[in-house]
């Protein structure tokens, strides 16, 4: 599907694009000739069933996996083979938490947050998900759901241009699922923008979908087989 085509796409000062991005992983190829275009204050969903490379696109997306074939381009600026160029405006949020469970919260989140935010600004990245008042309370007695708050509260911390979200709602109840999502629509008005793949519903404004499975050999017989010699590398 040629990236202008790809449902929902709005118009925008360009952010992140990619151009016939190919992945192949322990000898399969995941997905053939994907392109996608991102701007600013946007978001764009992946979609697809389990296989289709959604998180491996992710992974790609932030500089820790490398495509086989394709090119990336950072605000009109090749970074096909410089991904430290995106790299330092992405924040990213994989399915782990990375939570270590003998700091308290307040102190994984300046964990992550080195010394780029001082104790007021991690307070105000922690109540936006309801984690303030746990905030010296031991990583380890926290609950998935809360594991998974202060996860995401590292996204207001960071103060990053784009968010790579894979699965972001995983362990959340419906109400904490409303606080991402306003979360996320604060990020686009300040002109940030957010990538994420899920398989649960997140109501967000105007998003760009992108479904894999077009892609995917797994499950579009249409795409032709490539030599299975070479993979996704880091």
């Amino acid at each position: 599907m040629p990236v202008n085509e790809i449902k929902g796409e709005s118009l925008g000062k360009s952010l992140f694009s990619g151009e016939n991005l190919t992945c192949v992983r322990g000898g399969r190829n995941v997905f053939i000739g994907l392109s996608f275009h991102l701007t600013e204050s946007s978001v764009l969903i992946l979609e697809g069933p389990n296989g289709s490379g959604k998180s491996s696109l992710i992974r790609i997306l932030s500089g820790l996996l490398r495509a086989r074939t394709g090119t990336l381009t950072w605000q009109n600026e090749d970074a096909t083979n410089e991904p430290e160029i995106f790299q330092k405006h992405i924040h990213y949020i994989g399915h782990r938490n990375a939570i270590k469970p003998v700091l308290t919260v307040q102190e994984n989140l300046s964990y992550w947050s080195g010394l780029d935010q001082n104790d007021t600004d991690l307070d105000k990245a922690l109540d936006q998900f309801n984690m303030l008042p746990l905030k010296n309370t031991p990583a380890n007695l926290l609950s998935s759901g809360q594991s998974r708050r202060l996860a995401l509260s590292r996204l207001l911390a960071s103060r990053k241009k784009l968010w790579l979200l894979d699965e972001p709602s995983v362990g959340l109840d419906v109400a904490s699922v409303k606080l991402l999502e306003h979360v996320i629509d604060q990020h686009l008005l300040t002109g940030g923008s957010v990538i994420f793949a899920t398989h649960s519903p997140i109501d967000v404004k105007a998003p760009t979908r992108l479904n894999l499975r077009e892609y995917s050999p797994l499950y579009n017989n249409a795409l032709i087989n490539l030599d299975d010699e070479e993979e996704c590398w880091v």
